[in-house]
């Protein structure tokens, strides 16, 4: 066996590593190597992603890593399974365990390892244990004499190492830039020590040679090592969780009992085709080892009344028995094979959303039934990107605080490390300016960063529980949060076989929950979250046609609202009235997706009655419901096997690399089988390419159908509560802080549909905003600075007390900060009780409570003080700024109000009459609501901007000629002007923007 690099980093040691484990694998291969160790830095953080490029290159994979601690260091392989779960578990407790010490925990897991080091110290006390697997290691230019002396002294056997780091000499900024980073120190600060050295490289055997004249045995004992160590690892058994330490058998059939005692509840009894279906999910479940998942997953989703199970897993009957769904699959025809089949070789797992602020009380939940031995959470493996890398590689270069945020403050939301220093020159914020050449050199580092390792954060909602012990699969580490996660992101827990329960956080579905309650309290009505079917109400249908869905979940993006009011047309198209509204709910909330903006259009015009045929009769069965054209993601699968003859894996392997942008290699593969299946059939190029290009529409993100119902149904819930009960939704949606607006546009939407915004109140107002009837009350919540400590204390007086009856009562019942009290007077907390005009007043009263001489002489002091002054309540102006101050927004009135004078003077539209002016050219005012920055098919920025007035809220766009005219000015809080042609596609007017102003300039 040739030498075999035993001590290697790439981008998975953070802080470190330069290269990707695939460019090191491909150049060993080219090397002529046959094996190759991966040793990153205190981490197996990428050891699936190794495997799977290692395959690919031909490569023998050793797994290890370099144990670092702040007194010793050693690199550490594994030699087989016991040596891997000993790997897991030592750097677990390097993370996990205060105060571990190297030596120490290699005695405890020692086991199946072989141990290489310069580290006399450690070395010595390890011998005193075992010499077996114990070698001293020999690095050109790391002391390279004292570490053959310490060989010699120790009786133990050499082997070289060059520490490979870099595969170029030029890598060696990039790692020292990484280095800088993580130490938080500028490049010209670092020390010697603190980095790697120039020839720490990924050398040929013949050049280490050189290096070992004398101890030709260094080299040949690597060769020995690899033969030692395990190089055939699978990972691919899927690892199951255990319920309640029930066997295979017994969690089956607790399983199917659950499932069946289900099925009665949801449909009332068992016909036919409900036993049918239940009988071929029940078999695979049992074949596939997965009822022990299901069993855990149920439990969890106990938890609350109120979640929502999405993904794939919402097309299995088993998961709506056991309440873990809540959308029928029989009824809506979801197929369960998309989510588990005989031919399926990787474990899915199961999305749960629970309102927001539940989330953590089911986590706890999970680790107090399972515990941190056996659970974790999975991570996200949080790299460089965008304007934050480029922030980090201009502090390390000393570049001044003020020149960095000026420079990334102007770079584009879209903006990616990838580009290149032209890219941002060429953008229309740089318009007219040449970067220096500091600023090229630091651009051309940023993007050279990204993919790179920094650190780990909790995945949004991914539990790993396992039947024994989680860190023998992989080394745990403690999140902020002081939960254990895991050192693997989602996907390369799922290729190592770990199976994922996803518990998520949603605020809609805490809005509904908040709703539901305050409805409750106001009339006494209470609706049942599991049994309530709003499909049947007509009120909440025509709502979703007319694509008024500001606040409902999923629905109420520009975009979105857009996309319904052309489904149907307002008022509806008779053509479209037959059309279901749930099922073409799913189908929106499917489509509306990046790269399907063309299919978006043809899609309305054949659902509005424009005669279409399928690209091919293969295609007839699979896109008869969607009009032809592609919508959900399982839809890819059966493309590709109704026309190219793909087997159902293939299918659904093309289905994962398009939704999860694997490497365009894999792609290039599965787009040749594609083509050559196609016309194996005998179908023509033309047709094939325009049934790939409707697949690759589905690139980044897209959802399958079981998802999209999932989704649909809290959609249709939002939009029931939105018809019925406006006040008590609008409030429950500010409050939960959630949804795609700030709390100024619900609160204009709120007028817009009638309802009356009540300014905040110190006996009205509850910590979150309510809503009765027909009135909205702005929360205390909404004040900006108020301590949480100040705002508990007086809603906690006013429960005990009753209400405040005037502003000294208020003084003596509570012991508020004054800065606190302050804040409420300006935001007009007590204007209930005193009035508006004594505002000031209650300032001069709040002072002289604060003087020190009222509180040392006490009431002898309030007897001989001298009268307040009584101050002139302030004028319209100064209340209106006082307002914005404390509350962050006016609640009072519109934001375009303050400019009566202005509008008056402007000869201009309403928003509301848009579409009386289609195809002329007109003025608007309005106010910024959201706004998203996109790419054209050539790569030019330009921008959809939504805003409002006080008739109605409108949409813009701002093509690329007028984005790089006006972009510089784009801002938030101003009054724009607005100048352009009312432009109109399916019956909704949009406004393309040739001209801006801004009407506080007028």
């Amino acid at each position: 066996m040739p030498f075999t690099h035993l001590h290697t980093h790439s981008t998975f040691s953070p802080g470190w590593g330069v290269r990707t484990p695939a460019e090191l694998c491909a150049r060993a291969r080219g090397l002529g190597m046959t094996h190759l160790a991966l040793t990153d830095r205190n981490g197996l953080y990428g050891i699936p992603l190794f495997l799977e490029a290692a395959a690919e290159h031909g490569i023998r994979p050793l797994i290890g890593a370099e144990a670092v601690t702040a007194r010793h260091r050693a690199v550490l392989l594994a030699r087989d399974a016991e040596g891997y779960a000993n790997l897991c578990r030592l750097l677990s407790e390097l993370h996990c365990r205060e105060g571990f010490e190297l030596p120490a925990g290699l005695r405890r897991f020692r086991g199946g390892l072989v141990v290489l080091s310069d580290d006399a110290e450690l070395l010595g006390a390890l011998c005193r244990d075992e010499r077996e697997g114990l070698y001293a290691e020999l690095s050109p230019g790391h002391n390279l004499h004292r570490a053959l002396a310490c060989a010699r002294q120790l009786r133990l056997p050499p082997v070289a190492t060059s520490r490979a780091t870099l595969l170029e000499p030029d890598d060696l900024e990039l790692h020292r830039v990484l280095r800088a980073i993580q130490l938080n120190t500028k490049l010209c600060r670092l020390e010697a020590e603190a980095v790697a050295r120039p020839w720490d490289l990924l050398l040929a055997e013949s050049e280490l040679a050189d290096h070992f004249p004398h101890c030709p045995e260094a080299l040949e004992n690597t060769a020995h090592i690899a033969e030692l160590c395990q190089s055939d690892w699978d990972f691919s058994a899927t690892i199951f969780p255990a319920f309640r330490g029930l066997g295979e058998a017994e969690a089956f059939a607790a399983l199917e009992r659950r499932a069946r005692a289900g099925a009665l509840r949801r449909y009332g009894g068992i016909d036919g085709r409900v036993e049918a279906r239940l009988g071929k999910e029940l078999g695979i479940i049992r074949t596939k080892g997965f009822a022990h998942y299901f069993l855990v997953v149920e439990e969890l989703a106990a938890q609350s009344p109120r979640t929502c199970g999405r993904g794939s897993a919402a097309a299995s009957l088993v998961a709506y028995c056991l309440g873990i769904t809540h959308v029928d699959p029989i009824r809506h025809n979801l197929f369960f094979e998309r989510f588990l089949n005989p031919g399926r070789i990787d474990p899915p797992d199961i999305d749960i959303d629970f309102p927001w602020d539940e989330r953590d009380a089911v986590l706890d939940f999970a680790f107090a039934r399972y515990g941190s031995r056996r659970a974790a959470m999975v991570a996200n493996q949080i790299g460089f990107k965008g304007r934050a890398a480029l922030r980090e590689v201009a502090k390390v270069y000393g570049m001044p605080e003020g020149e960095i945020k000026t420079m990334t403050s102007r770079i584009s939301g879209y903006w990616k490390a990838e580009q290149s220093a032209r890219a941002v020159e060429e953008h229309p914020l740089f318009e007219g300016e040449a970067l220096s050449e500091d600023w090229r050199s630091i651009l051309a580092v940023a993007r050279r960063l990204s993919g790179h390792l920094r650190h780990l954060s909790l995945h949004c909602g991914g539990l790993v529980v396992v039947p024994d012990e989680i860190r023998r699969y992989v080394p745990v580490e403690v999140a902020a949060k002081g939960l254990p996660v895991i050192q693997w992101e989602k996907d390369q827990a799922e290729s190592a076989g770990l199976v994922k329960i996803d518990i998520l956080g949603n605020r809609s579905l805490a809005v509904i929950r908040d709703a539901l309650a305050a409805i409750q309290a106001n009339t006494g009505r209470e609706i049942d979250y599991a049994s309530w079917d709003p499909l049947a109400d007509e009120a909440t249908k025509a709502l979703l046609r007319s694509g008024r869905t500001m606040g409902c979940f999923y629905i109420e993006s520009p975009a979105t609202r857009q996309l319904l009011q052309k489904m149907w047309g307002d008022p509806p198209d008779p053509r479209t009235l037959h059309c279901d509204v749930f099922e073409h709910l799913v189908m929106a909330s499917s489509i509306i997706r990046p790269a399907a903006n063309n299919f978006i259009r043809e899609f309305v015009a054949r659902m509005r009655g424009k005669p279409w045929q399928a690209l091919h009769p293969r295609l007839d069965a699979v896109l008869a419901e969607t009009y032809g054209i592609a919508v959900y993601q399982e839809q890819i699968t059966q493309m590709a096997m109704a026309l190219a003859g793909f087997s159902a894996f293939d299918g659904d392997q093309l289905r994962k690399i398009i939704s999860k942008k694997h490497k365009g290699k894999k792609l290039e593969d599965y787009r040749r089988m594609f083509f050559a299946g196609a016309a194996e059939n005998g179908i023509g190029e033309e047709i094939v390419a325009k049934a790939w290009a409707q697949i690759l529409s589905f690139g980044g993100y897209s959802f399958c159908k079981p998802h999209s119902a999932s989704y649909a149904l809290v959609s249709c819930k939002s939009a029931w509560l939105r018809s019925h009960y406006p006040a008590e939704f609008i409030a429950a949606v500010i409050s939960n802080q959630g949804g795609f607006y700030s709390p100024l546009a619900y609160l204009s939407e709120a007028r817009r549909m009638g309802l009356q915004v009540l300014a905040p109140d110190i006996n009205a107002s509850e910590r979150a905003y309510s809503g009765r009837e027909r009135e909205v009350r702005v929360g205390l919540m909404q004040l900006q600075g108020l301590t949480r400590k100040g705002l508990d204390e007086l809603l906690r007086e006013r429960q005990r007390g009753g209400p405040y009856r005037d502003f000294q009562e208020f003084l003596r019942r509570t012991r508020l900060d004054p800065a606190d009290i302050r804040l409420l007077i300006k935001a007009g907390c007590f204007d209930a009780l005193e009035g508006k005009q004594k505002r000031p007043r209650l300032l001069w009263e709040l002072l002289s409570r604060e003087a020190p001489a009222a509180q040392a002489t006490g009431s002898l002091f309030e007897a001989a003080r001298p009268a307040l002054p009584s101050p002139p309540g302030y004028d319209d102006a100064t209340v209106l700024r006082q307002e914005l101050e404390t509350l962050g927004m006016l609640v009072s009135c519109h934001p375009l109000v303050p400019y009566r004078r202005q509008l008056g003077a402007l000869r201009r539209i309403e928003a509301a009459q848009l579409g009386n002016w289609v195809g002329r050219y007109v003025t608007l005012v309005g106010w910024w609501v959201t706004g998203k920055v996109v790419q054209t098919h050539r790569g030019e920025p330009m921008e959809f901007i939504s805003f409002e007035d006080t008739s109605a809220s409108f949409d813009t766009t701002f093509f690329p000629r007028a984005y790089t005219r006006f972009c510089r000015k784009l801002s938030r809080a101003r009054p724009y002007v607005l100048k352009g042609k009312v432009d109109e596609e399916f019956g909704v007017a949009t406004l393309n923007v040739e001209w801006v102003g801004f009407l506080d300039e007028e």
